[in-house]
């Protein structure tokens, strides 16, 4: 008994799991290797130096690993990586690293990633992230754990999208996104506190307050930034049990190259 429609083509190079499941028509090249327990659908297209863990769901028309949409690859030998229990709904696009960043591709675990999604060359996704239809990354982007992008989203080049954060529908994130806040629309407006998300992941009261409060240094009171991050950072001798987030917060704001939404 196999687990390989007959109609697949896989090529002997390829290291599948022997519980690995290949639905009709799919193709698989020589240098892919996927983990025990993960079904690849109808024709899918999986090349490419890609790795795939255990316990994830691929469906059909799904292309994995092609080269990347850029015109300064020139054949490098860079990869994709895919880790365990993620969900990969129809005709989603992701495509291998290049050379001019780290060569990796790589998706997280328990990630829910809807139809059409386009993940390009580069980018880097955490765990535990929702993409609904039609999310298209560019290249380099960061995408940070239990962050939730809306449908028909756009994230230009080099963007980062923080932990927790939620983007709403049909929005065009062209600055960074901070941890823990709703943004959405075209020009990107934050909205506020992504309160629904951090109750069902059961942040405590504390945490919340302190992530409430860092809202408001950053987009309530008129400060500069450099002055909310002072702020920020004072918070810790108030509210040591966010201690966590406050850290998060002051690392990703110091690091945004390209400006935050604010």
């Amino acid at each position: 008994m196999t687990l390989i429609h007959p109609t697949a083509i896989v090529d002997p190079a390829a290291q599948l799991d022997p519980t690995v499941s290949v639905g009709p028509y799919a193709v698989i090249g020589p240098q892919v290797r996927v983990g025990a327990a993960t079904t690849i659908g109808a024709h899918c297209v999986i090349e490419g130096r890609t790795t795939i863990g255990r316990d994830n769901r691929i469906f059909q028309f799904a292309s994995l690993g092609a080269i990347p949409q850029d015109k300064k690859y020139a054949g490098e030998p860079t990869e994709l990586v895919i880790g365990d229990r993620n969900t990969i709904r129809e005709f989603c696009t992701f495509n291998l690293g290049t050379a001019q960043d780290a060569g990796v591709t790589r998706v997280g675990d328990d990630n829910w990633i809807m139809a059409y999604v386009h993940i390009a060359h580069d980018c880097q996704l955490g765990s535990q992230i929702t993409m609904a239809n039609n999310v298209t990354l560019a290249g380099h982007v960061h995408v940070e754990d239990w962050a939730t992008v809306g449908g028909l989203t756009g994230v230009l080049q080099r963007m980062r999208i923080g932990a927790h954060a939620m983007v709403g529908f049909a929005s065009h994130v062209n600055k960074d996104v901070p941890p823990y806040l709703v943004v959405d629309g075209s020009p990107l407006v934050v909205r506020g506190v992504n309160l629904v998300g951090l109750r069902r992941r059961d942040f405590s009261a504390e945490r919340i307050a302190a992530i409430r409060d860092m809202h408001k240094l950053l987009y309530r009171q008129g400060k500069t930034l450099d002055e909310a991050r002072e702020g920020i950072a004072a918070l810790l001798a108030e509210m040591p049990g966010a201690a966590e987030d406050i850290a998060r917060m002051d690392a990703f704001l110091g690091s945004a190259a390209s400006g935050i939404a604010r």
